[in-house]
């Protein structure tokens, strides 16, 4: 009779399932992370142009998303990289520009094609998602704002992580706050430049732009620097100053100049144009 050496029931479920754990790797647990594009004062005079914070490692298959608070439209973009030629800055999606156009919400980037957000319709709270399926060095730009860029890190899932979501969100206030505190002093200075101004002198906005190991930042003060002013009848505000002002009282239901200011026909002596809290008198040639 022959003998059979018996196998432990344990061992043949060891070695059935051998193959199952190399053909089914363990599953990617993936990080969502989150960080912001833009920052505003309460009065939304000072602009933050910034990603907070502009520089940030993550993990293969993670996600970022950037969440927009600001009323100032801003893109998150990642245009081709590592290619010949590199990839033409394009214009913002809302004047036909972009990839060409937006691509969807929790889109993947991985250098090979550009991947943008919108722009006019995310802004007060709107939000927008990419996940990167492959390790590199990638960088953000934003389509509005030239000197508003960023660089996102993605690293193979076996190395750690230098920062976690707390430093992120230190960081990002951080930078924001530093931001928001420039503006206001650009603003005090300013404002001091422009009433010591003659004539029919109107001055529109400053700013600064902030150079980061990530990237660039910017801020703007996008408020006449002037409480008050008065300028002749033929005065021909630049195009700033048209798009910026609004008749506030007077015969005239013009929305905004579109030339030179003429007794008579765009505006009369005694007409007052304001924006926010900046008034403008029209007085005689």
């Amino acid at each position: 009779m022959s003998r059979f050496n018996s196998i432990p029931f344990s061992a043949v479920i060891r070695w059935m399932l051998t193959p199952a754990v190399l053909l089914f790797p363990q599953a990617v647990h993936a990080t969502a992370w989150n960080a912001t594009a833009g920052a505003q004062s309460p009065g939304e005079g000072i602009q933050a142009l910034a990603f907070l914070p502009n520089e940030l490692w993550v993990h293969v298959f993670d996600t970022i998303t950037w969440t927009f608070p600001t009323s100032e439209i801003h893109t998150v973009t990642f245009l081709k990289q590592d290619t010949t030629p590199q990839q033409v800055r394009p214009r913002r999606p809302g004047v036909g520009g972009g990839c060409p156009g937006t691509t969807p919400d929790d889109s993947n980037f991985d250098g090979s094609a550009c991947v943008t957000s919108q722009d006019d319709e995310l802004v007060n709270g709107g939000t927008y998602t990419v996940m990167f399926p492959k390790a590199g060095n990638f960088k953000l730009v934003c389509l509005v704002h030239n000197n508003m860029t960023g660089a996102v890190h993605v690293l193979a899932a076996t190395e750690p992580l230098p920062f976690d979501q707390a430093f992120y969100d230190a960081q990002g206030h951080k930078e924001q706050t530093a931001l928001l505190t420039d503006g206001a002093g650009l603003k005090g200075q300013g404002t001091t430049t422009a009433q010591q101004s003659s004539g029919d002198a109107v001055t529109v906005g400053t700013g600064e732009i902030v150079a980061t190991g990530g990237g660039s930042d910017s801020v703007s003060v996008m408020r006449f620097l002037q409480d008050s002013t008065v300028v002749r009848a033929n005065f021909a505000p630049s195009p700033w100053q048209r798009a910026a002002l609004r008749v506030s009282s007077g015969s005239i239901p013009r929305p905004d100049w579109t030339g030179t200011i003429a007794s008579g026909r765009d505006a009369v002596p005694g007409d007052f144009y304001h924006s926010g809290d900046f008034q403008l008198q029209v007085c005689s040639a």
